[in-house]
């Protein structure tokens, strides 16, 4: 009899810490922009760029635009949904993947060809705290969790999954940083006709 004295008048009082202005945990922003957060490192708060087939921390996106009228600037990278592809104009779209040797990478314009023993993800954009305007990009395929930055020759960061396996441009995992993929939703949907 207490317990449903107590129980009745707690139910209101939980409820109404509920937030409900929040959007539940499966829904996804139309598209959004990874930045990289390892405190005091080389890389923190550096965005995500797809250049060259694969992914980098800093640096500019690569895009391409066939049409004669123009295309929008492309001056950032947008990731589409739970993040399995690029936000772009091309018809098909452009996947993201992550390579054999373990590097975040994406298809090429008109074409879905992946390689053989890639993964396909899964990838997901998770929604932050509630009252906070950025989220979370993850990879967990391979039992693995999240993003490595790995250093190349001509000093950029290449994006790979966190695998203690890959293929890393020094040979060594170890000289590569982990970092959370923090999430800006934005409205710049098809910001680019193709990445390149």
């Amino acid at each position: 009899m207490k317990l449903e004295i107590v129980s009745s008048l707690l139910m209101p009082l939980l409820a109404a810490a509920v937030p409900t202005s929040n959007p539940p945990a499966s829904e996804q922003p139309p598209a959004f922009t990874v930045l990289a957060s390892r405190s005091a490192s080389p890389i923190h708060f550096l965005p995500l760029n797809a250049a060259g087939q694969s992914f980098w921390l800093g640096g500019s996106p690569q895009t391409y635009c066939p049409l004669s009228s123009g295309c929008p600037p492309g001056n950032q990278t947008v990731l589409a949904g739970t993040g399995a592809a690029l936000s772009v104009v091309v018809p098909g779209g452009q996947q993201i993947y992550v390579s054999p040797q373990g590097a975040l990478k994406f298809t090429q314009a008109h074409s879905m060809n992946i390689p053989p023993g890639s993964s396909y993800g899964p990838f997901e954009y998770i929604p932050g705290a509630p009252g906070s305007a950025f989220g979370y990009y993850t990879y967990s395929g391979w039992d693995t969790d999240g993003f490595m930055a790995c250093p190349t020759d001509d000093s950029k960061w290449q994006v790979f999954a966190a695998l203690q396996n890959a293929t890393v441009p020094s040979g060594s995992v170890g000289d590569c940083l982990g970092f959370s993929a923090i999430a800006v939703p934005t409205n710049q949907t098809g910001n680019v006709w193709q990445y390149i």
